[in-house]
């Protein structure tokens, strides 16, 4: 058992951490949450031993510890699994498996043999079926965590945190990381879950404790709540499921897409979005919905099909000539592809629309900062200093900086891919307010989303995709779950 008492922290006069008393125990699965810039990581960080408390303790079977490094932390029995993955994708597993404290023969050569075979009785011990000597650049997302946890558990780790493990994952890479959790959880070992996502905590955890504003303000057992309990644990007051409204006024027809096929991706796309609408695209993962804008965007190829922007006919061969007629595309996986982890706050905000901001090749400043500044009115984003780091934002606003990149440059058609992916539920609820009144005022939006209960909320209509071709569209009294999954698995709509 794991007490962290009366944990406080501040950075500057920034208070982090206020009071926190939390405990682990040895084979549970217990769910931390709440919303970006609550203190979670904070938390989870100081238990980790990449920061140090300013006052409180830690105590481990009855036992006060101190820990001043990450190392003291692993040294103690708890390993702490990131969302960026500390995997080399060019070694092997097995390799990969001993980083940082390789094993080496008499002569001090790698010993690569006895490596190996450590991995497979870790891999044997809690029945996982994998070739340890598979390059991890060829693993799916899913086995990968899978490899991080097997590596904590030859370093006899027994509690492990999870940082948003499952927040890149399909639904079947999901099911076999809740499973390896499972496993885990047989053989004694804790787990502290970090996710957003509140039904995936519903289904795993056992217990939670919620964070808000850097104190601990609701714990408990996972069976005696609801989805919604969590939610408003987390903000502090009621959130709504229900479907949005707004003031509609549909518009002239903007995109046309007349029987687009891709060599592999998908098959047979025809629809039309209008001024003012708000069209979803939804299914499972790995439904070719993300490749399908991708080339109408000109960032993937077509192999047969129409395109029609305004009721002429494009051949869109590049990103840049797709922002040039109008378009603009919010890419999934912001870490990966919305961001530049690199490049402050501003530059971020702006780099679509330096064109616009320069002279003969160079940048002017002011202008820069004063679209941005309008932005940031607009779109209620929170930072400090515009030449902050992008990475020190929270997941709503730097979901909102890459949102404010695309809408300098005026879009007439926006798409967005998984517009909420990795955000809390309150910077969810902002997200879609800014959706609806890009739509009132006349854009044309599409959302790319696997979660039914989003689609619902926000699309005036939807289209569901299955292996690659639109399966059914629904609206009305059957844009309902029940008809989505049904769709989305192959079946068809009710007759009527």
């Amino acid at each position: 058992m794991i007490k962290m008492n009366n944990i406080t922290k501040s950075f500057g006069t920034n208070e982090v951490l206020k009071d926190v008393s939390i405990t682990i125990n040895d084979g549970e699965i217990a769910a931390l949450i709440g919303e970006n810039g609550a203190g979670k990581s904070t938390l989870m960080n100081i238990l980790g031993g990449v920061h140090y408390m300013d006052s409180g303790s830690i105590v481990i079977d009855g036992k006060k510890v101190e820990f001043r490094t990450p190392a003291d932390s692993l040294n103690a029995g708890i390993a702490f699994i990131h969302q960026e993955l500390n995997l080399i994708n060019d070694l092997p597993i097995y390799e990969n498996m001993f980083l940082g404290r390789e094993l080496k023969d008499k002569r001090g050569r790698l010993d690569l043999a006895r490596m190996e075979a450590e991995t497979v009785e870790i891999f044997q011990k809690i029945n996982i079926d994998l070739d340890p000597r598979a390059m991890v650049r060829d693993l799916d997302a899913s086995y990968k965590q899978i490899v991080e946890i097997c590596r904590a558990i030859m370093m006899e780790a027994s509690i492990i945190i999870m940082d948003e493990p499952t927040t890149s994952l399909t639904e079947p890479e999901i099911k076999r990381v809740f499973k390896m959790m499972e496993t885990l959880k047989e053989h004694g070992v804790g787990i502290i879950f970090i996710s957003h996502k509140l039904n995936e905590v519903m289904e795993i955890c056992e217990r939670y404790m919620v964070l808000r504003d850097g104190k601990l303000v609701a714990e408990g057992q996972v069976s005696d709540v609801t989805t919604d309990d969590l939610a408003r644990f987390m903000v502090g007051h009621d959130v709504s499921t229900d479907k949005l409204t707004r003031a509609k006024s549909i518009g002239s027809e903007i995109l046309r897409v007349e029987n687009l096929t891709h060599p592999s991706a998908f098959r047979n796309i025809s629809f039309s979005l209008k001024e003012g609408e708000i069209l979803g695209f939804t299914g499972l993962l790995g439904d070719g919905r993300s490749e399908l804008f991708q080339a109408i965007f000109g960032a993937d190829q077509i192999q047969s099909g129409r395109i029609l922007l305004s009721g002429e006919e494009v051949k869109v061969q590049s990103t840049e000539q797709a922002l040039n007629l109008g378009m603009g595309y919010l890419p999934r996986n912001r870490k990966e592809n919305g961001i530049i982890k690199d490049m402050n706050i501003l530059e971020n905000a702006s780099i679509v629309t330096w064109p616009l901001f320069a002279t003969r090749g160079v940048i002017d400043h002011n202008k820069q900062r004063d679209l941005f500044l309008d932005q940031t009115d607009k779109l209620g984003i929170k930072y400090q200093r515009i030449t902050d780091s992008i990475t020190i934002l929270s997941g709503g606003n730097q979901q909102k900086v890459v949102l404010a990149k695309w809408l300098a440059a005026h879009p007439k058609l926006l798409i967005l891919d998984n517009p909420t992916q990795g955000v809390d539920v309150g910077a969810k609820e902002e997200i879609y307010d800014i959706i609806l009144q890009l739509a009132e005022a006349g854009m044309a939006v599409v959302v790319l989303s696997s979660e039914a209960q989003e689609i619902i909320r926000i699309c005036d209509r939807a289209l569901v995709m299955y292996q690659g071709e639109i399966q059914g569209e629904v609206s009305g009294s059957t844009m309902t779950e029940h008809e989505i999954m049904k769709l989305a698995t192959g079946g068809m709509l009710d007759a009527g």
